[in-house]
């Protein structure tokens, strides 16, 4: 690579990819983005209708498993159908997770543990069985995990597990990014604010409700407005391929200025 040719140090064509949370908004911006690129994406989901849809989107080479990262052997046997599938692994995007919404007295203790186990535990278990394999490839990865802006702040309408559960992934890249640094293996996090996606939409139609939402959020967003898929995919392509090669344990946050203000 050279700086004559600076688009090369993007270039993930031929990698293998595996993205759990396929099904979702943002699993189906990294399949589509990675993909797009000249990756081999094995997408896993639970949702097995909605993965299909989302491979139907993607380019070349692409596999689908229907399992959720819920435990140490699901995770394993994800990274070893992955490398069975087309022969090795170079980057993993955790794109799996949940959010449940409830003030402090409303919310039940398997509720909150739920949410740390959907977004931690699996996040962990997944960065510890694919960065394995990394390892004994011999040739360094790339691992990208899920967070968001909730992970620096705050929320007062009850996001005690969510945003818990967000801080402790961010302190899981910071780790991983120091301790799988010397391997060659970059850990980092993408951290969004809202953005468009199912669960999303009704902020963005055009109602009073939506607009009072809307423009009391926008408030704290010096870019104006919310976020689109779209503005997920270069930071993903950024931290999938070789021009992040120097940066680990890094939090991107993508989020119009949400977190500078």
């Amino acid at each position: 690579m050279s700086l004559d040719n600076p688009l090369s140090f993007f270039d993930v064509s031929g990698k293998v990819a595996l993205i759990t949370g396929a099904s979702g908004a943002f699993g189906a911006v990294a399949a589509r983005c990675l993909s797009g690129a000249g990756a081999k994406v094995v997408l896993a989901a639970g949702n097995a209708d909605a993965m299909a849809d989302v491979a139907a989107t993607c380019k070349g080479d692409t596999h689908q498993i229907n399992a959720r990262p819920d435990s140490e052997d699901a995770c394993a046997a994800l990274v070893e159908e992955a490398v069975a599938t087309f022969g090795r692994i170079d980057i993993l995007i955790v794109a799996s997770g949940m959010n449940k919404v409830a003030k402090i007295g409303d919310m039940e203790p398997a509720t909150f543990e739920g949410v740390m186990d959907a977004n931690v535990t699996q996040s962990w278990l997944m960065a510890r069985a694919a960065s394995a394999r990394m390892q004994a490839q011999g040739d360094g990865g790339k691992i990208v995990l899920m967070s968001s802006a909730r992970g620096l702040l705050g929320h007062p309408a009850g996001y005690t597990a969510y945003c818990a559960s967000k801080a402790a992934v961010d302190g899981i890249t910071k780790a991983l990014g120091c301790e799988l640094g010397p391997m060659g293996i970059t850990v980092n996090a993408i951290a969004p604010t809202v953005f468009r996606s199912p669960l999303t939409a009704w902020m963005f139609e055009d109602t009073d409700q939506a607009q009072t939402v809307r423009n009391g959020f926008l408030t704290r967003v010096p870019k104006g407005r919310l976020g689109e898929p779209e503005d997920l995919a270069g930071p993903l392509l950024f931290l999938s391929s070789k021009a992040s090669d120097f940066y680990t344990g890094h939090i991107l946050y993508a989020d119009g200025g949400y977190t500078a203000g």
